[in-house]
């Protein structure tokens, strides 16, 4: 494998694995789980994976998986761990699985189970109304055992080491929630398109007591992550044989693919002079109001530039097709 610093900068999408794979049948809705995987990676070990076999030593992702969670994983390599801030806000979607009637102290099928209650008889209707308290604008108490900081310190290692963690409940936004089965007793299969920095396993604990039991998140599958998908990821054993045999630029996605901002196309002139670090008047993007970050675009459709408004140019007298607000880079990756 390379050893000297490697060339790559782009975007790699990984299909990572998880406690188990869930595979739905779009017409059926049944489930097949295969084998439990013999270890579960953390979103760390995938980026040291990908910095072995690619010999690019600047990886970051765009947000972590736990180590039970499976699927989308956005990598950023080389000068696209420069975009990293812009892609972190974007929602996401996950397949998940709940199951009734225990509680784990970390929410999830990995934790110590912390209560256990019965399952009342439940039906689809008791369902619906439940999940219906949890879609929209909500507020969610995230679980102790996760990587929030305090005082520069992830919250898990002071609740592992029996340290008391006080978290506040934060406002995020679940816009579907979609029951997709149920297997009585105390199964339930869901779909979830959210926000960002929503927790599903507080999600799982919190509808266990909406249902007057307990519950926690047995699987989790993340199947979008903004613009990316699975459609979109390579699974390690993919990524590493393509890197054996010398192809691994093919599976890298373009600086700033996928990355939801307005674009403006940029001429020579223009390029010259933010790459110099000069603010300049530039049409407006077609945009219902005034983004404040754009992507700069090279004529030949890359990207130059992360872009930030300063305001309105100071120009007296400007028709009304003129140019009327003044950019500078924020990021800028062409060469001039």
């Amino acid at each position: 494998m390379p050893r000297r610093e490697s060339h790559y900068h782009g975007l790699l999408v990984v299909d990572k694995p998880g406690l188990q794979h869930a595979v739905e049948s779009a017409a059926t809705h049944t489930i097949a789980l295969c084998e439990t995987a013999p270890r579960l990676h953390t979103s760390h070990d995938i980026v040291q994976l990908v910095r072995r076999w690619s010999g690019q030593r600047r990886i970051g992702h765009t947000g972590t998986l736990d180590p039970m969670a499976s699927g989308v994983l956005v990598l950023c390599l080389g000068q696209a761990t420069r975009l990293v801030e812009y892609y972190q806000g974007h929602s996401k979607q996950y397949y998940a699985e709940v199951t009734l009637g225990s509680a784990t102290d970390t929410y999830d099928q990995m934790g110590v189970v912390s209560a256990e209650s019965p399952v009342p008889p439940l039906t689809t209707a008791d369902i619906e109304a439940a999940l219906g308290a949890f879609r929209g604008e909500i507020w969610q108490m995230p679980p102790v055992y996760s990587a929030l900081k305090q005082d520069g310190e992830s919250v898990h290692h002071k609740a592992r080491r029996g340290e008391t963690v006080t978290l506040a409940a934060r406002p995020l936004t679940i816009h579907q929630l979609d029951l997709l089965d149920f297997i009585p007793p105390n199964r339930l299969v869901l779909r979830i398109l959210c926000s960002a920095g929503t927790y599903i396993r507080s999600l799982a604990h919190d509808l266990g007591q909406a249902l007057h039991t307990h519950g926690h998140l047995s699987l989790l599958r993340r199947e979008m992550a903004g613009a990316f998908a699975l459609d979109d990821a390579y699974s390690l054993e993919q990524i590493e044989t393509i890197a054996q045999a010398g192809d691994f630029a093919s599976i890298l996605l373009p600086l700033g693919h996928g990355l939801e901002m307005a674009e403006i196309q940029l001429g020579a002139e223009a390029m010259t002079r933010l790459g110099y670090g000069q603010a300049v008047a530039l049409p407006n993007p077609p945009m219902d109001a005034r983004p404040t970050f754009a992507k700069g675009m090279t004529p030949d459709g890359a990207l130059a530039g992360i872009l930030q408004c300063l305001g309105k140019a100071q120009s007296a007298e400007q028709p009304a097709d003129a140019p009327s607000y003044l950019w500078k880079a924020e990021k800028w990756f062409a060469t001039n």
